[in-house]
């Protein structure tokens, strides 16, 4: 079936539409929809069945991959752009081919599948897009089930966060949860289902070892936000509050909340390698 396609020559309210989408976090939660651009990023929406709505172009600079892309993905409308239209809307040094706008997927924790031993991670508030997108990625990269998003954060769906999750973000489900009310009441059905349910805080201070605590069993992994760390609600929820050592020497008061993210959902893969041998 050949797939309507839209001709845009001008900066008109279409092309408007997708610089908002881009730019403008209100607009996207309005349409439901988030712009994505990179040959990785396509790749894993398409894999992992996102919906495709359009798709943005240059009709006279495709390779055979977005060819095949546009040819082979359902969507609603395709748009094809002169290359100056392309280039101010690429985000890329180097103008993307192939952009598309996708639908948003629901916030509904209690939709996502989790594994036998599950892994939830929690990051409370993130305020930089970089971190987020690593967040994903190092949760991806080491097992995590699902990344809650908490209170006043960075938009997950922002292009920023998308490309330092090197095509991680389509693959793990990241939920957004402002009501805490809602929150709790999704780990009390969790507690509920698995008995041995943990909920482990981060925190910079001097507290128990992460190498000392059991990560073996069903896990949540509460991080807390870049300045201010877990709120006080959150850390009286949790059951133990862990920190990664560091040596005595050290002018570093404490790791970056990727880093230390990604330092403590390595030692949870580890000693669930362990445990199952």
């Amino acid at each position: 079936m050949q797939m309507k396609e839209t001709k845009i020559f001008s900066k008109n309210s279409a092309f408007q539409k997708f610089e908002v989408l881009k730019r403008n976090r209100n607009k996207r939660y309005k349409y439901r929809e988030f712009l994505v651009e990179g040959v990785r990023s396509l790749n894993e929406a398409v894999k992992n069945g996102w919906k495709i709505n359009a798709f943005l172009y240059d009709r006279d600079n495709l390779s055979n991959w977005a060819k095949d892309m546009i040819s082979h993905v359902d969507s609603k409308m395709n748009y094809c752009l002169t290359p100056d239209l392309m280039r101010a809307l690429s985000g890329k040094e180097d103008t993307s081919e192939l952009m598309a706008v996708i639908e948003m997927r629901k916030d509904r924790p209690e939709d996502i599948a989790l594994s036998e031993v599950p892994l939830v991670v929690l990051f409370d508030r993130p305020s930089n897009k970089g971190n987020l997108g690593t967040i994903i990625r190092s949760c991806d990269a080491l097992g995590a089930d699902m990344l809650i998003v908490t209170g006043h954060a960075v938009d997950p769906y922002d292009p920023d966060v998308i490309v330092s999750a090197m095509g991680s973000f389509f693959n793990l489900p990241v939920v957004r949860i402002a009501d805490n009310t809602v929150l709790y009441e999704y780990i009390s059905n969790l507690k509920a289902l698995y008995p041995e349910f943990k909920i482990i805080g981060t925190t910079a201070h001097n507290e128990y070892p992460i190498y000392s605590a059991d990560l073996s069993g069903p896990l949540l992994l509460m991080i807390g936000n870049e300045t201010m760390g877990l709120n006080k609600a959150f850390k009286d929820y949790c059951d133990m509050l862990c920190t990664i050592p560091m040596s005595e020497k050290s002018y570093a008061s404490s790791f970056n909340v990727a880093c230390a993210a990604s330092i403590m959902l390595y030692e949870i893969t580890k000693q669930r390698g362990a445990a199952k041998r």
